[in-house]
């Protein structure tokens, strides 16, 4: 599969990313059963979990059997009850308790012995780990817990969705985790990968493509202005090809990234954060950094403001271009270094005194993170098109924000600066 300059994004962008983790991989299977919870699925993919049930289609539209009613008023009914099928197709089943896996029995996984397992559970094992020692982390400074729901789909996999909202230092962070599988349509096979196809004539005729996607991605908005928003996804895909359709697609390959979205410069924690992420990299490759940095900063332009969401780090996508055990383990090291990279930054910021107009301008510049989030958002923008779990998806997006006609920061302010590194992103360390 050859290598893009563009993503496809979050299950879950979660958030950018081909899919917002939890989120956008939460796409519909043909023929995917009901909304209301089906107990011979349950009871073949987790035996030993409860689902909750949720109103049939025939429940939320049909009339009662007596109640008289005109032509047009059958013609609206059979209309309602329609989209009510179609979205319940499309909705989760949730569960009353988290799966040790995610994948379905008969998939051969030996989670008594990780390294013989396959790359989809290994990765599986990985983001699992990921979401409970960041939340647990999160939760250590905060003082609050998070909620979490955890689903099915019909189609194949699931997710656990970790949400804090209203915290004593966060407004609202999220953690999400989805491994989902089945089949999906070209049309969103383009979306998943930037629009680019190297055969359109071969999608097309392929018609739906196997896939499996899994992720972790993860939003944080502090209530301080002064402390920054992270965003990080990490995600392993794969396609199949359909029998007997030359050029069909069938490909694997690693994504994700990290990046930071302050409200204000402080040019020491942009350093900090920066120079977490190379060491990562470096650990790997010494060419990662500076390309995986350009990608991130090109990524995360809105383009009809011509500024970028924040002030960067690192991004990737299409990672195929060697053994998938080295770019697990490069995937591995990136989420690992996030609790480093950012909550020491937290600590520093989260009591700093504030004033209203302080408050202002993070309201303002979350309404970038808006903007940027549903207009450009690959893994946003997927997810929607397609029917993902709504509640993952929009995960990312902040409790408040605010659009003031025309604002323009008064030249030399603290305001002011943090603009303009939006508009020219620049080098936080040094060149190896």
């Amino acid at each position: 599969m050859a290598t893009t300059t563009t993503t496809m994004a979050s299950l879950l962008s979660l958030e950018p990313a081909r899919f917002l983790i939890a989120p956008s991989f939460a796409t519909p299977a043909a023929g995917a059963a009901a909304s209301h919870c089906d107990s011979k699925l349950a009871a073949v993919s987790f035996p030993s979990l409860k689902c909750r049930h949720l109103p049939s289609a025939a429940a939320i539209g049909s009339p009662a059997p007596s109640t008289p009613a005109s032509s047009s008023s059958r013609l609206l009914t059979r209309k309602s009850v329609a989209v009510a099928e179609a979205r319940s197709i499309e909705e989760e089943q949730m569960l009353t308790e988290s799966p040790a896996s995610l994948l379905r029995e008969g998939e051969n996984v030996q989670w008594d012995n990780p390294s013989t397992s396959s790359m989809r559970a290994q990765f599986e094992t990985m983001i699992r780990k990921a979401q409970d020692d960041i939340c647990a982390a999160v939760e250590a400074v905060d003082g609050s817990k998070f909620h979490e729901d955890s689903w099915i789909r019909p189609g194949g996999g699931g997710g656990i969705s970790r949400v804090l909202q209203d915290g004593n230092v966060w407004e609202k962070a999220g953690v999400n985790v989805s491994v989902v599988y089945g089949t999906m349509p070209p049309e969103a096979y383009r979306a998943a990968t930037g629009g680019s196809s190297d055969n359109k004539t071969a999608l097309d005729k392929a018609g739906r493509i196997p896939f499996f996607a899994a992720g972790v991605s993860s939003v944080m908005h502090p209530k301080n202005p002064f402390a920054p928003t992270v965003h990080f996804n990490y995600r392993y895909f794969e396609t199949d090809a359909p029998r007997d359709v030359a050029g069909a697609p069938k490909a694997w390959w690693f994504g994700g990234g990290t990046d930071l979205t302050p409200s204000y410069i402080f040019e020491e924690d942009a350093a900090h954060f920066h120079q977490v992420q190379k060491q990562a990299c470096d650990k790997h490759d010494l060419a990662f950094y500076p390309k995986f940095k350009q990608w991130c900063d090109d990524y995360f332009l809105i383009k009809h403001r011509g500024e970028r969401r924040g002030l960067g780090g690192i991004f990737f996508d299409d990672l195929n271009d060697r053994d998938p055990e080295v770019l697990l383990a490069f995937s591995s090291e990136c989420a690992n270094s996030v609790i480093p990279a950012y909550i020491p930054l937290i600590e520093k910021r989260k009591d700093m005194h504030f004033s209203p107009e302080h408050k202002d301008w993070q309201q303002l510049r979350r309404g970038r993170y808006v903007e940027f989030n549903l207009v450009y958002d690959r893994g946003t923008t997927f997810g929607l098109k397609t029917g993902g779990r709504i509640e993952s998806i929009l995960m990312s997006l902040p409790l408040t924000a605010r659009w003031e006609y025309d604002h323009q920061p008064e030249e030399g302010t603290e305001e002011w600066k943090l603009l303009e590194a939006c508009r020219n992103p620049k080098s936080w360390v040094p060149a190896s």
